[in-house]
């Protein structure tokens, strides 16, 4: 065993590795950690678990370490100054928004020599408040799939079990974050995007509100209406980091048509007595697994403990999540799959099957196949717009269940992480549990993802917590009651060893 690294400031490594991102710039605010060792910290345990887990995939460590030595002089110089609260913070930022000076490929081997000269808007708003991005983490290609692997950077591993897959798109960041290598960084969800990652690691996400927050900068963007079922967000170790994100992060930048201008409540003067809960186990078509459902209803049953209010709701819609989902996306689509794999030039996707079999196709098969569907909607128009009906008839439904201030306990997925290639396998076979998550894109609610601790294989579990539109700051809320009862974030044995300064 190595001995325990310690900071300048005397305070253990992996003390700062536990903590939340606004509990680690209080710290540096207060002169009792510098940002230097907080950003040494965090790489350190970068360096440890990215060879195993592959979750980020370019770094700025010089860069970072400029960035935080000026921050200790500014706080040195001004002591008694107004800084923002994640002065001096590391953190990481899915590979799909622009960072200045890093690469913006999205996993697409034709965007392989595109590099970021500006910020995407979400990420200027973070380093305005104080963030300092350690590097970038890897999607699926184009951001459409829930394996985070690709042709550019390869695959990542999840850090509970390296077999299993992290969630896609903003896999790496998942990853990473619940390796204990950074507290908090920016996903983004269109189909659930931001909540299967944060299951599968066991971490928390937050899905906002559809509209809320800007996308302008990330690649590919949404048109249409899907504007409003793309939500970037907060991932994090630490509920406690999703509200100030959330808030930095929200309002119109300009650009971005689909996002608006709302009001955002305050999770600390949110009262659970007398709430309505809905607590649905199943969409009707997948369950889950007994763990899971066992699980969940702990959960219903903490929250009705404290005074909320049981409700039984029949949504029958839910059966047809994906296929509104699929439905919902077309209808929206500006430009195919196949041009967007082409980068304008739509690719035969077909060739490019054969040409993946025999492993020299520049792109996943999963993206191919993506790509084969593009004619589907054009081919059954009718069929597309019963699907439309249906998704206005479960938000008319959805939207009543809740109320004004109801709340929404909803499974994330069937299982806790499969095994690598295994949803491919589940599509082959029209299985598609990541319904569960895409349909809550749809309907535009806000949406928290939630750990709830590991299985007995030491698997993460978890739930996806949802409320009425607007009200983000209610499944927050209940996130950091949750976080209090069923502990949060774990660090992974992977990590844990590493924290521990074993070898």
């Amino acid at each position: 065993m190595m001995e325990q690294q310690v900071s300048q400031s005397g305070r253990e490594f992996d003390d700062v590795r536990r903590m939340s991102g606004i509990e680690i710039g209080r710290l540096i605010r207060a002169g009792e950690l510098s940002s230097r060792d907080a950003v040494e910290a965090h790489i350190a345990q970068l360096e440890r678990v990215n060879p195993a887990i592959n979750a980020v995939v370019a770094t700025r460590f010089d860069e970072a370490r400029q960035e935080a030595a000026a921050a200790d002089r500014r706080l040195a110089g001004n002591p008694a100054g107004d800084l923002p609260p994640y002065f001096g913070v590391p953190c990481t930022i899915k590979e799909c928004f622009r960072l200045t000076g890093m690469p913006n490929t999205s996993g697409l081997v034709r965007r392989k020599s595109v590099r970021a000269d500006g910020d995407a808007t979400t990420v200027a708003r973070m380093r305005a408040a104080g963030a300092i991005p350690l590097g970038v983490t890897n999607t699926s290609e184009l951001c459409m799939w829930m394996e985070s692997a690709n042709q550019v950077y390869g695959r990542t591993n999840n850090p509970y079990d390296l077999e299993r897959i992290v969630g896609g798109s903003s896999g790496g960041e998942g990853a990473i974050i619940a390796a204990g290598a950074s507290p908090l960084g920016l996903g983004s969800d269109i189909g659930g995007s931001i909540r299967g990652p944060a299951f599968f690691n066991g971490i928390f996400g937050h899905k906002g509100t559809g509209g809320l927050v800007p996308n302008t900068g990330q690649h590919p963007i949404a048109a249409g209406d899907a504007r409003r079922y793309l939500c970037s967000g907060p991932m994090t170790r630490r509920a406690a980091d999703l509200f100030p994100l959330l808030k930095i992060m929200a309002g119109p930048d300009g650009e971005d048509g689909g996002c608006v201008a709302m009001p955002l409540g305050d999770p600390e003067r949110v009262d659970l007595t007398g709430r309505t809960l809905v607590n649905l186990v199943t969409d009707g078509r997948m369950g889950q697994s007994s763990e899971l459902l066992r699980r969940q209803n702990e959960v219903a049953a903490a929250l009705k403990s404290r005074g909320m209010k049981l409700k039984t709701v029949e949504l029958p819609e839910l059966k047809h999540s994906f296929d509104i989902w699929s439905a919902a996306m077309h209808a929206s689509q500006e430009e195919s799959f196949a041009a967007m794999l082409g980068e304008g030039t739509p690719v035969r996707p077909l060739r490019e099957i054969g040409k993946w079999l025999v492993g020299s196709s520049d792109h996943t098969l999963m993206a191919s196949l993506l790509a084969v569907t593009d004619v589907v909607p054009k081919l059954l128009p009718g069929l597309t717009s019963k699907r439309m009906a249906q998704a206005k008839s479960l938000q008319t439904k959805v939207d009543a269940a809740l109320g004004e201030d109801g709340v929404l306990l909803y499974p994330s997925y069937t299982t806790v992480a499969p095994r690598h290639g295994v949803p491919v396998l589940w599509a082959l076979r029209l299985h598609m549990p990541w319904a569960y998550l895409g349909i809550i894109n749809i309907l535009g609610l806000p949406a928290t993802q939630v750990p709830l601790g590991l299985d007995d294989k030491g698997v993460p579990l978890g739930v996806q917590v949802i409320s009425a539109a607007g009200n983000d700051h209610v499944t927050i809320r209940i996130a950091q009651e949750l976080e209090r009862d069923f502990g949060g974030w774990v660090p992974p044995k992977l990590a844990s060893i590493a924290l521990s300064g074993g070898d």
